[in-house]
């Protein structure tokens, strides 16, 4: 084989006819060299080559005759100078960052530090080949075709958050073969589920490749989660049913689900990676130039910035980073198919120079990107630095996780006195975030993978999570929540019946807000983790879906089955404008909050403690919405009351019409004359519906 020049794009292996194009990026290096490998298992490289041409900061070569499939990897040298923040080490062999398929995965060792001795500012000269991930070069990812797709519109989203491996592991009627796998995930069985319950996508925790921390490992556990991101084009290997076709098994998986109706929208961690801080190991991203990859400490080079928990930060205001971050995004929509991103500790990425920058160059990029912009994109809107907690701040096109509907919500349901002003902001799609925006711009969730199951939120008032063998010390607090009278399981009949309604109270809510709402996996089957609330490192049966329901959960299923269709067949629940709690400009009434007295309530009553049981009327006419025709939507009135109390409380029902009708899925059918008093149970929520329009 003979390297010729070649070009400095694309980024990574790229196969031309007669031979292979290699193109890394490093500003600092002072030489970097291509390592050829035979075998997986080989321990030293069999044929390297200097890269000796350079555009800018690229690093490229032409190998003629290099066949695909290659095995490869990257040896950079440069100035090893901790304090000015450079950590190169021409002993560690690299994964390409661009590399679109793993040869190898890289295997715990001494030798993959760049350190030695426990001290950061030491040279480690031991070679890292033997224990280090190579990468495979692919001749085409263009498996699949996907031309058509979804677009579902958010007003009319149902988001389903899960773990590919979580949801089909122990899944009885799935291929034993396929559990726990991108095609278990698209299975007939769990697209069956899927289906019946009514979502419209699944949200997948992150899928790229990820590595371990050797902590964890040492201690007989692994980052289930994912989110310890080594490579940002590369599946996880782990969910295929056959490794190797990891690329092809993810396409199917989205190919097949789109074929249902579902879009898949993946949770992206470009805020950092598993190389953690000047302690961590040297993979890729350190190796290659760990100065401009991630975010130093200004005054002191040798650290890294931490706004992410995880001791380093990637430095997405770097042209190159933010042209990774852009690429790997584009990939993945293009290449893989699927239609959207949450982006975990979406704060971090529009700091510049440390500072959180709402015009920062991350947004500008995929606001004018012809293909991001036209996918969901979702924030988790906070990071752990000064200014981090960003709800309600990204520019539209962006939904955001609102953590304060989260808490608000879960405070009203354990009765927590003052919350009824707040939840009704959060119900009506929180507007005092969003208000510039529109309420879809609010994905409405009350549990998430981090925290507490839905279950487990009505089961445990402390977390659990010695298993993580932190000494419990790990996990986010507070969690709002309330056992309802014993800490864990009981037998208690009362406390059972109480938990039950507090579940349907809080489900209920997510479903009749305006907004996106968000369901946790495994939330409409009892999920329990055991008052595990922060699960990411086990990799077993306290956070797999478990699917032998008994009676009770095959009704709670069912409940949960009926609200979302519920929602979904009355676009009430999904208004494209805020309730104004008055008239709009077309002189038609948006919504009117309702006393149990039998009237509107008046604003000052909002601070009032002793307000808790309160109603929303929602005219059904002439909604601000047009169906696919261009037609007004039209629907029935509806009365919301909401009885957070231990007791069953007394409402007037509004005097138009001729009479309400409870809806059944949330009380006894029955129809009551308007003006007539009746009482709601407590822990509930009930619904009447009306014919007549105020």
């Amino acid at each position: 084989m003979i390297l010729l020049p070649g070009k400095p794009y694309p980024l990574g292996a790229t196969v031309r006819d007669g031979g292979i194009n290699f193109a890394v990026f490093s500003a600092h290096a002072t030489s970097i060299q291509l390592c050829l490998f035979e075998k997986p298992d080989d321990v030293e490289d069999c044929e390297s080559f200097l890269l000796t041409e350079r555009s800018g900061p690229i690093w490229h070569g032409f190998l003629k005759g290099a066949s695909p499939d290659t095995l490869y990897g990257y040896r950079v040298d440069g100035p090893f100078e901790p304090n000015s923040g450079h950590r190169f080490n021409r002993h560690k062999l690299l994964l390409d960052p661009y590399a679109k398929k793993l040869g190898r995965d890289a295997v715990w060792n001494d030798a993959l530090l760049g350190y030695s001795e426990q001290d950061d500012t030491s040279f480690n000269d031991l070679n890292s080949a033997p224990y280090a991930a190579l990468a495979r070069v692919v001749k085409s990812t263009s498996v699949q075709n996907f031309d058509t797709r979804l677009d579902t519109l958010w007003k009319d989203t149902v988001i389903y958050e899960t773990h590919v491996k979580g949801i089909s592991m122990l899944h009885p009627d799935v291929d034993p073969s396929l559990r726990g796998t991108y095609l278990g995930l698209c299975s007939d069985p769990i697209l069956k589920h899927l289906k019946s319950l009514g979502v419209t996508a699944v949200q997948l925790q992150p899928v790229h490749l990820k590595m371990s921390e050797k902590h964890l490992l040492d201690a007989g556990l692994i980052n289930y989660w994912g989110y310890s991101p080594i490579n940002y084009f590369i599946p996880e290997p782990s969910y295929a049913s056959k490794p190797d076709q990891a690329i092809a098994e993810f396409q199917t998986m989205v190919k097949t689900l789109h074929r249902e109706g579902i879009e898949v929208i993946l949770d992206v961690v470009y805020n950092h990676t598993a190389e953690g801080n000047r302690f961590g190991p040297t993979l890729s991203f350190r190796g290659f130039d760990n100065a401009s990859y991630y975010r130093k400490h200004t005054i002191e080079p040798r650290y890294l910035e931490d706004f992410t928990g995880t001791g380093n930060t990637l430095d997405a205001s770097h042209p190159m980073v933010l042209r990774l971050i852009a690429d790997s995004l584009r990939y993945w929509v293009t290449e893989m198919g699927v239609d959207g991103f949450r982006f975990d500790l979406a704060t971090s990425l529009v700091r510049e120079d440390n500072t959180v920058d709402m015009q920062a160059s991350f947004l500008t990029l995929l606001q004018q990107d012809p293909v991001l912009n036209a996918v969901k994109l979702i924030a988790e809107p906070w990071d752990l630095g000064p200014d981090g907690y960003q709800v309600g701040s990204f520019p539209s096109p962006w939904v955001e996780w609102n953590g304060k509907y989260r808490d608000t919500v879960r405070r009203f349901w354990k009765d927590d006195l003052g919350q009824t002003g707040d939840f009704a902001t959060r119900l009506a799609g929180s507007s005092d975030l969003f208000g510039k925006r529109r309420p879809n711009s609010s994905v409405n969730f009350v549990t998430a993978h981090d925290g507490f199951t839905l279950s487990d939120l009505v089961s445990y008032e402390n977390k659990h999570n010695e298993a993580n063998l932190e000494e419990n010390r790990d996990g986010h607090e507070p969690n709002f929540s309330r056992n309802w009278g014993a800490e864990g399981p009981t037998n208690d009949p009362q406390i059972l019946k109480r938990r039950e309604k507090v579940k349907k109270a809080l489900l209920s809510s997510m479903m009749l807000s305006q907004g996106v709402p968000m369901l946790l996996g495994g939330d409409e089957l009892g999920r329990t983790q055991q008052g595990n609330n922060n699960a990411y490192c086990q990799d077993n049966e306290l956070t797999w879906y478990h699917w032998d329901l008994d009676d009770k959960k095959r009704e709670w299923l069912q409940t949960c089955r009926d609200l979302i269709a519920f929602r979904k067949a009355h676009p009430t629940f999904f208004r494209r404008h805020f309730l104004n709690g008055g008239k709009d400009d077309s002189n038609t009434v948006q919504g009117i909050w309702w006393h149990p007295e039998g009237r509107r309530i008046e604003q000052h009553e909002w601070h009032d403690a002793a307000l808790s049981v309160f109603g929303l009327i929602l005219p059904g006419n002439r909604l601000d919405d047009l169906d696919a025709g261009g037609a007004a939507l039209i629907d029935d009135t509806f009365l919301v009351v909401f009885n957070p109390t231990i007791h069953s409380a007394p409402i007037t029902l509004p005097t138009w019409g001729l009479s309400w009708t409870a809806c059944e899925l949330f009380c006894a059918p029955s129809a009551s004359p308007a003006g007539t008093q009746i009482a709601v149970e407590s822990h509930s929520v009930a619904v009447f519906r009306s014919d007549e329009h105020p």
